[in-house]
């Protein structure tokens, strides 16, 4: 069975070790060495601590007994939507991040609908993410929740960019 609840700030290292093993388990296969360790290390335990403490940020947890296997987070945007019509009152899907045996059960599908209802709740109008181009999986499951694909975006790990996808689904 899952649940799911809120993070608290002293959820950083709960956090942190999500969100840096599955962007590995993802995504790792695709860097050289140093370009993969100058980009989780951005993401420390203190500076997901950090953000946590932040009330721009909102971050929920899914969970399988008492193990976290996934998470949403959200806050203001901060991706570069502005020159593409991005409102005012806009919100970020910042990560949607779910390690591999728990994909396929509904984890997601519950998180995206937090993260739009929770952005709706703060005002916003407007929900905006990037997806990596070649992860068609992500695609396809962010066009099942009303994100249109708008322009591509340069995303930058360690010294490689990739092109990235930037979305908006309309709140």
């Amino acid at each position: 069975m899952i649940t799911y609840r809120d993070a608290a700030p002293a959820d950083g290292a709960i956090l942190g070790g999500i969100a840096r093993a599955t962007f590995i388990e993802t995504f790792g296969n695709l860097y050289s060495l140093e370009d993969l360790t100058a980009f989780v290390n951005k993401g420390s335990d203190a500076a997901y601590a950090d953000e946590l403490a932040d009330p721009d940020i909102a971050v929920r947890f899914a969970e399988a007994g008492t193990a976290q296997v996934g998470f949403a987070k959200i806050g203001g945007l901060k991706l570069p939507a502005d020159e593409h019509g991005a409102s005012a009152d806009a919100a970020e899907l910042r990560q949607l991040y779910i390690y591999r045996p728990w994909h396929g059960v509904g984890i997601a599908d519950v998180l995206t609908d937090w993260a739009k209802d929770a952005a709706r709740a703060r005002g916003a109008s407007e929900l905006w993410l990037s997806v990596f181009t070649d992860n068609h999986r992500a695609r396809r499951f962010y066009a099942r929740h009303g994100f249109a694909e708008v322009a591509p975006y340069e995303f930058m790990v360690g010294k490689q960019a990739d092109v990235d996808i930037l979305c908006r689904a309309m709140l």
